[in-house]
């Protein structure tokens, strides 16, 4: 699903993003809508209460703004026919995802309670997660932060990667903005796959506003037609998040690197020349000189 807020579990939107989004009260069986959380391009995050389980969670609803919009009521409708295809696309990827994330069992993937489908679109229950996402929490820390709690964020997030990549799963959407950090101290979460959006961007070349330029390497761009998406790329990604994280600012876009790469290798007083350089490895424009695999990555 689309980029939303990376604090859209846990934060208030602003009233003039509610306009496509379903009042408080409106009810899924047991699952009771509270008030609104976040709002992205292709989709709404809203708090609910479980009368079943008598918990909160965040239900998540598939709605891509630039294409479909609310009847005035409950109902989802597409701005012109000519969107219906694209429309319905990104809403089967929407669930495909949430069937998946359903299945995977890990501390660093999150975890869908159950999905459904109704008013012409799609949902997901989530839990509700209280915390910042790593941007905001790098914020918090001196600069550079330690190895070990460096560490244990890149282990963790590897390991929910390898857990994705086993299934042939790739997550296509790693930064820094989309790892959430739980205020209890728990293993670090990826957030939002780029399943309904790289639907989406698939049929629309609409790439500029989907793509975070630092962060996707150059096989995930309309032009690299012939280089191929794999673990490759979301190890990329990963070591992108990780390069802002050790020196403050993400490296440059890929594109620009492709044309002359001026990016130096990492040089971090405090840190381990052997983790510096798997980051520089994974960090390499052509995919074929990253490592192919989680357990490649590790072996260094």
């Amino acid at each position: 699903m689309g980029a939303l807020p990376s604090r859209a579990m846990t934060a208030a939107a602003p009233p003039d993003d509610a306009i496509n989004a379903l009042p408080p009260g409106t009810r899924f069986g047991e699952l009771e809508i509270l008030g609104l959380l976040g709002v992205g391009g292709f989709g709404i995050v809203y708090l609910a209460r479980d009368h079943s389980l008598e918990r909160e969670v965040a239900i998540k609803e598939y709605m891509p703004s630039q294409f479909a919009q609310r009847d005035g009521r409950s109902q989802v409708s597409v701005r012109s026919v000519s969107m219906s295809e694209t429309f319905e696309l990104g809403r089967r990827s929407f669930v495909n995802e949430a069937k998946l994330l359903a299945r995977f069992d890990h501390p660093s993937l999150l975890k869908v309670y159950r999905f459904w489908e109704a008013n012409g679109t799609a949902y997901m229950a989530m839990p509700r997660l209280v915390g910042q996402n790593l941007r905001e929490a790098r914020r918090g820390r001196p600069t550079p932060p330690s190895e070990p709690w460096v560490r244990r964020i890149f282990d963790s997030v590897l390991g929910g990667l390898e857990t994705l990549h086993s299934q042939q799963v790739w997550h296509r959407d790693v930064a820094p903005d989309n790892i959430f950090m739980p205020a209890d101290g728990s293993a670090p979460i990826l957030l939002d796959f780029g399943a309904a959006r790289q639907t989406i961007s698939d049929r629309t070349q609409v790439f500029t506003a989907i793509l975070k330029p630092s962060f996707a390497p150059i096989e995930q761009y309309a032009e690299a037609t012939t280089l191929k998406q794999g673990p490759w790329t979301d190890l990329y990604a990963l070591a992108a998040a990780m390069h802002e994280l050790l020196t403050g600012r993400p490296p440059p876009p890929a594109t620009a690197r492709a044309m002359g790469d001026e990016l130096a290798p990492l040089n971090v007083p405090g840190y381990s020349p052997t983790f510096l350089a798997c980051m520089d490895w994974a960090l390499r424009v052509a995919p074929h000189q990253r490592p192919q695999s989680v357990a490649a990555w590790r072996e260094v």
